[in-house]
């Protein structure tokens, strides 16, 4: 498995690329793809996350599920789409939500690439899929290595904003240490997002925190791409 992702995540997670499930999860990998399976992201993405945010950055944690499973989606940003695609639903949400609290309009892209790079880690719980099937490679080996990063991220000595959407992401990070900020809401997709989500006011409450102990603002508005 070619691994490209920021140097500084290398070391802490090292025990988890030398570890046997690892092994198994790129033979599966390569298993799928000798079979002619389609896999989002490709490979060089599928830590594009760990590579543009890297711990001593982090200021903020997004849990996402699995990829997008549709043609020229992911790539390797929980909730983001490559400029050009058309912006998911979910992420349409999040949009309505950052408008209603910080009245900052839509973009018209769903590339959130920008966030990332301000230490927002736009991280998944599986970092791959197949092509049109939702959650396929859930229970292969990628929840026990993104446990790992939730981990790691939880030991940092600077307090962390967790926003975690839904019950899934809620127990992917439910031993955080109490240093850090979690808000929790349902999940942002049309099913669940008047349940909730709508006036959760995530971003104010995420920024006002992060001042409070000196690590700044994240500057959640967009540019155009």
């Amino acid at each position: 498995m070619t691994v490209k992702l920021h140097p500084s995540w290398l070391a802490p997670l090292q025990r988890e690329f030398d570890s046997p499930y690892m092994a198994d999860l790129r033979a599966f990998l390569m298993a799928e793809k000798a079979a002619g399976k389609r896999i989002f992201p490709k490979g060089a993405d599928w830590f594009r996350a760990l590579d543009l945010t890297p711990p001593e950055s982090v200021r903020v944690v997004i849990l996402g599920q699995d990829p997008y499973h549709g043609e020229g989606q992911a790539h390797g940003l929980c909730f983001s789409v490559q400029p050009g695609v058309k912006v998911p639903p979910s992420l349409v949400n999040i949009y309505k939500e950052l408008k209603s609290d910080l009245g900052i309009d839509p973009p018209n892209h769903g590339f959130l690439e920008h966030w990332a790079q301000q230490g927002v880690l736009l991280l998944n719980n599986c970092l791959t899929v197949e092509m049109g099937l939702a959650a396929s490679h859930k229970g292969r080996g990628w929840e026990r290595f993104t446990d790992a990063v939730v981990a790691q991220v939880n030991a940092l000595p600077d307090p962390v904003v967790f926003m975690l959407w839904g019950s899934h992401a809620q127990k992917k990070a439910a031993s955080v240490a109490s240093r850090h900020m979690v808000l929790k809401s349902v999940h942002p997709s049309p099913l669940s997002a008047h349940g909730g989500f709508f006036g959760s006011r995530p971003f104010s409450q995420a920024n006002a925190f992060l001042q409070s102990h000196g690590r700044g603002e994240i500057d959640w508005a967009l540019p155009a791409v």
